[in-house]
């Protein structure tokens, strides 16, 4: 099921709103997973890279720096308030011609098939209706080369071993009742990931509000 333009819109408008002020709302707790992840995709000089979900643009620096002059990033955010701070971070950093940053609603991903050596996916998968999904990763395996890798950084599910938290819990029920507020869902990435034509090489697991993250580094399997 496709997100609605409604749904689109409402987006938008909530990350338009908050852009200056996401820093202070969410990177520190964000940033050890983020760096993390970024650690785990390990992008190589003269890569084509691609981040969905930029955000303010701190993985899109660290992305052009790897790659370098012979690299390139492209990132796409829904919106237009976060394309304007990642753009001034990525001027201030000096690496506004390493990057090309667009603005809307996916999928479809508007890059031909196979462009991309790497894609980075943040906080991002989460975001998306359940149903969409599984089209964000189809479109997102057209897009990489065939021996392209991904790697997502994403709220997570507990292990079956795991006993879920009060702030799990918590979590869930401002999710279900406040969805403008806290508009994702922890997700079960490395099935999603399996489940829908990738095949994970790395897996690593850290805890943010004492709420786990999953980290998975993946590539087209090629059974697909």
């Amino acid at each position: 099921m496709a997100v609605s333009s409604q749904d689109v819109e409402r987006a938008r408008a909530f990350y338009t709103r908050i852009s200056r002020i996401y820093d202070r709302l969410a990177d520190a707790d964000e940033r050890a997973a983020r760096e993390a992840g970024l650690r785990l995709l390990h992008a190589h000089p003269g890569e084509q890279v691609l981040e969905i979900g930029y955000g303010t643009g701190h993985a899109l620096v660290s992305l052009a720096q790897a790659a370098g002059d012979r690299g390139h990033v492209c990132g796409i955010d829904i919106s237009d308030g976060m394309r304007r701070v990642a753009a001034r971070r990525l001027r201030a950093a000096g690496l506004d011609s390493r990057c090309t940053l667009a603005v809307g609603a996916i999928p479809p991903l508007p890059w031909q098939d196979g462009r991309f050596d790497a894609a980075f996916l943040s906080f991002t998968l989460e975001l998306f209706p359940v149903d969409t999904v599984p089209l964000v990763l189809d479109d997102l395996r057209r897009a990489l080369a065939p021996v392209g890798r991904i790697c997502v950084v994403s709220m997570s599910a507990p292990e079956p071993d795991e006993r879920e938290t009060l702030a799990e819990r918590a979590y869930k029920w401002m999710h279900r009742h406040f969805p403008h507020l806290v508009d994702c869902a922890p997700v079960d990435l490395p099935s999603l990931l399996r489940g829908n034509g990738f095949a994970i090489e790395r897996e690593e697991r850290l805890t943010i509000w004492s709420m786990p993250v999953a980290i998975c580094l993946a590539r087209p399997s090629p059974a697909r």
